[in-house]
């Protein structure tokens, strides 16, 4: 596993002096404190090599040694070529088939059901799954229900071939007919770039937010609950859920429809904000660098998003 967060850290009170909202309204309502955000010119791309970097150092793996690269991403350098082939290039990892997966929040864990399923039919032996934002990009610093909640970051990991455990099971799911809860309107082939689409903000993240916390607090829960019947196990077994990091009162909804109790329940969202296809890679990253995260644990990963999206995964380390 690799992360890696940018330097440049905003925080509420920064927020404050940009909208109208405070330290108290954000806290309260996101859980979130504190946010990363790039560098003018530091790109996905960036991010994801950093992570990477961490990552392939961690797995004793060398660049040349991969044969896939899957990065999951909704904000990449730009709309072609995708940041996977980019990150190719900066890791010199010259044999890897590559690609990008759009599944917003969802992005890690479907970046990681795809490139396990390589693995496990033995098309590849070794394979680097990323989950990458600059939400920033994407941010309107003008809508203040909006631009509290986004952040930027990285998060890495080397998937090979396991004696026992790595992922037991992995549930996907998605409901097209809500894609106008949360999206990007501007931009894609329905409405490219123009003066007029820069004028209405049609290039930044729009949100129904009310609507979207009970269809992500219910969705995630039915997602938890399919993943492991598959896995036959219970929420027994399970040592630590590690979320997507949207919202905390999203999060502990869900761990209270559970049953969880909240020590099982990782979370860096007050440092992090959310950070889409990052926020479960990195949240991951540092639950193991943590020690939360030991061999033969049992960890659930439970994520929803923009699609609208979802997808939860069981892994034994």
């Amino acid at each position: 596993m690799g992360e890696y967060l940018p330097k440049k850290i905003l925080t509420n009170a920064d927020l404050e002096k940009m909208v109208d909202t405070s330290d108290e309204w954000i806290t309260t309502r996101t859980g979130i404190k504190e946010r990363h955000m790039v560098e003018k010119g530091e790109a996905a791309s960036d991010l994801a090599s950093q992570a990477s970097v961490q990552a392939l150092a961690d797995a004793k793996v060398k660049p040349e040694e991969l044969d896939l690269i899957v990065v999951a991403t909704i904000t990449g350098d730009m709309p072609f070529p995708s940041v996977a082939s980019i990150l190719q290039y900066k890791l010199g990892a010259t044999h890897a088939a590559c690609f990008d997966i759009s599944a917003a929040c969802a992005g890690f864990v479907y970046a990681l059901s795809v490139a396990n399923q390589f693995l496990a039919c033995g098309t590849y032996k070794k394979a680097l799954v990323v989950g990458v934002e600059v939400l920033s990009s994407v941010t309107d610093w003008k809508d203040r229900n909006t631009c509290v909640l986004f952040g930027d970051g990285s998060g890495a990991a080397v998937l090979s071939e396991v004696k026992s455990g790595g992922i037991i099971s992995t549930y996907l799911g998605c409901d097209g007919s809500k894609t106008g809860i949360l999206n990007m309107p501007g931009g894609g082939s329905l409405n490219p770039a123009t003066h007029e689409t820069v004028d209405k903000r049609l290039h930044y993240v729009k949100m129904q937010g009310n609507e979207l916390f009970k269809i992500a607090v219910n969705t995630m829960t039915k997602a938890a609950e399919v993943v492991l019947e598959q896995a036959k196990m219970t929420f027994a077994d399970v040592d630590l859920i590690i979320p997507h990091q949207a919202n905390a009162r999203i999060i502990m909804a869900v761990a209270k429809k559970l049953g969880i109790p909240e020590e099982k329940v990782y979370l860096n969202i007050e440092r992090c904000g959310n950070m889409s296809s990052a926020s479960t890679a990195t949240a991951l990253c540092e639950a193991v660098k943590d020690g939360r995260v030991k061999r033969g644990d049992i960890i659930l990963l439970d994520a929803f998003g923009g699609g609208l999206v979802w997808g939860a995964s069981v892994i034994q380390w």
